[in-house]
């Protein structure tokens, strides 16, 4: 698929990976529509591009996803792409009591997300020539994070989602993606985990958007830059040393 003349929603657009690829598309010729659930970042993302539609919206609420599905189909029928993209990674240590809500929220957003807003926008991408689904997961699909267990879990099984949705859609219009991005520069990569990551550098993120456009007009299903990869061959190859390495690379520094 070529992303010129599309109509694209990113959810999670106001930042990071979301609105990187929001600058680059709209860039190719692209009608983009973001989501996000901070109107200030919201805002600003505007005030970047003018250009830019932006929708206030959490996709944890199902009755919001159902009003964003009404809006966006009504305003714009054309639309053809939509990229899964919200997310949260969190620094959890599951030795310390939790509140159960709140330990839960990165399969609510990562996982249960994805999965309602494909439901209730199936059914208009079908009609398309020619649509698309992009499933933003994650390296960590393959070999998890010992710092950020439920983040890798939600993960895990937006990568198992992804691949019987790509089966089950396989003789429709509608093509389904999974970009499986390594750690990003982002400003959630130089928050949560800055203590752990210091001295590790992550994929710049507009490398990893120029790869990602790539790889789905080459008609890649998966794509796994950089280190995503290297993971995704060793969760066959020796997952457990693999673990042990990564676990040893995000030990604290003295």
């Amino acid at each position: 698929m070529k992303l010129q003349g599309k109509t694209i929603l990113i959810t999670g657009g106001s930042s990071g990976i979301g609105l990187e690829l929001a600058k680059q598309l709209l860039k190719m010729g692209n009608t983009v529509l973001i989501t996000g659930r901070d109107p200030i970042r919201l805002a600003k993302a505007r005030q970047q591009m003018p250009e830019l539609h932006v929708y206030q919206s959490d996709v944890s609420d199902p009755a919001q996803i159902a009003t964003l599905f009404r809006e966006v189909s009504a305003t714009f029928p054309q639309l053809d792409v939509l990229v899964n993209n919200a997310g949260i990674m969190r620094n959890i240590d599951l030795n310390q009591v939790c509140n159960t809500d709140d330990l839960l929220s990165e399969i609510t957003i990562g996982l249960n997300g994805p999965i309602l807003l494909n439901q209730h926008f199936l059914p208009h991408l079908r009609k398309q020539p020619e649509a698309l689904i992009v499933n933003v997961s994650s390296g960590l699909a393959f070999i998890p994070f010992t710092i950020s267990p439920i983040y890798s879990a939600a993960k895990a099984g937006l990568h198992a989602y992804s691949r019987c949705l790509r089966t089950q859609l396989k003789n429709t219009t509608v093509k389904v993606v999974e970009l499986l991005p390594p750690g990003t520069e982002t400003p959630l990569f130089r928050g949560e985990f800055e203590k752990e990551m210091r001295g590790q550098k992550g994929m710049p993120v507009e490398t990893l958007v120029k790869k990602a456009i790539q790889g789905i007009e080459a008609g890649h299903t998966e794509i796994r830059p950089g280190l995503a990869r290297v993971l995704g061959v060793m969760s066959r190859v020796a997952p457990d040393f693999m673990m042990t390495q990564m676990t040893r690379m995000s030990a604290p520094k003295a």
